[in-house]
């Protein structure tokens, strides 16, 4: 075989490995419907443990909890809440939603409540999110129903939902907190006061 074939083979080679990692870069783990990738519950979990810390133990029950019902989240939000109610009430909190694919965004959610419901709490709150079309979808109102019963600290799952995307918050936290309530949380890319 002379130096030109052994050229020729050697960029033969060359051109097809180069086709070959270019065709493998394209496939890309992220949907060919742009959609966000889920995540599992490992991935959530330990997520998680990092941010709420030594209450790992039930937020691993709840993870798992919610996944067995509604599947694995293809986005998540991790952040700080307060909110307090007498009768009426409203809930203000900010944070990062996170998806594998489509970026992360910061968003503010409020929302006002009515219900038996009474006291007030601060919490850390993962929200885990099903079905969500793209990342601009989860700034709209999510309709549910709440219940809260935590004397100083407490941890509580609630799940609300809007044209078959669900939003299921974690929360633990400290207050005093007793009742249920029906409301929604209004999601947006910037604060705002107005819970409506």
């Amino acid at each position: 075989m002379n130096s030109l074939s052994r050229r020729g083979l050697g960029r033969g080679l060359i051109a097809s490995l180069a086709a070959a990692g270019t065709a493998s870069w394209a496939v890309s783990p992220a949907r060919a419907d742009g959609r966000p990738i889920p995540y599992s519950d490992n991935e959530l979990i330990e997520s998680g443990h990092h941010f709420f810390g030594s209450l790992s133990r039930g937020l691993a029950e709840a993870i798992q909890s919610a996944t067995k019902k509604w599947g694995q989240p293809n986005a998540y939000v991790l952040g700080q809440e307060a909110g307090g109610a007498f009768v009426g009430g409203l809930r203000y909190g900010e944070g990062a939603m996170y998806t594998r694919n489509a970026g992360d965004r910061k968003v503010y959610w409020q929302g006002p409540s009515l219900g038996l419901d009474y006291g007030a709490d601060g919490d850390r709150t993962m929200m885990l999110v099903y079905n969500l079309p793209s990342t601009d979808a989860m700034f709209q109102r999510f309709v549910g129903v709440d219940g809260s019963a935590y004397l100083v600290g407490g941890f509580g799952v609630t799940a609300l939902t809007i044209n078959g995307v669900t939003v299921v918050p974690i929360r633990t936290g400290v207050g005093a907190r007793l009742g249920v309530n029906i409301g929604y949380l209004k999601f947006t890319d910037a604060p705002t006061w107005n819970p409506f």
